[in-house]
């Protein structure tokens, strides 16, 4: 549900005023047409990332329906599942996803790596600094990316 530059600017929209309201860095991201990869790192001591992705999810979500209702009443149909006995907008993909705690420098440039080549495995770009919705072509020396990345302190 990411495939359309309307919905990758509300999920940057949406990273920033999450990173501010609860004081997260971003250091590394990229966004597909289906999913995201985000790689933060909390700058208070006591940080919950349940409040930071539920922030993040449920802006999109919310603007996304709001869309929908006014501009594509089938596809509001299509991402609306039963729970129960009432009827629910679910734009994101049921389930936790896949969230984990990186303990070592070379891991933490092995998953940026990872992340950034994710667009040329799927045949998008040829290289990760082509991808325009990726930090890649940040850390390749480019400043101009949609998103800023903040500098790591390790």
């Amino acid at each position: 549900m990411l495939s359309k530059d309307r919905t990758r600017n509300w999920l940057i929209e949406s990273i920033i005023m999450a990173k501010e309201k609860y004081q997260y860095a971003l250091w590394a991201y990229v966004i597909m047409p289906e999913h995201a990869h985000l790689l933060v790192y909390p700058l208070v001591e006591n940080y919950n990332i349940s409040l930071f992705l539920k922030a993040i999810k449920q802006s999109v979500a919310r603007r996304a329906k709001h869309y929908l209702e006014k501009n594509d009443r089938t596809w509001l149909d299509k991402l609306t599942v039963k729970l129960g006995s009432r009827e629910v907008f679910r734009f994101w993909q049921a389930g936790p996803g896949y969230d984990r705690n990186i303990t070592s420098k070379d891991e933490l440039l092995e998953k940026i790596n990872y992340m950034h080549r994710n667009p040329v495995r799927r045949g998008l770009v040829l290289n990760p600094q082509e991808w325009k919705w990726s930090s890649a072509g940040w850390y390749a020396g480019e400043r101009e990316v949609v998103l800023a990345v903040d500098k790591m302190n390790l």
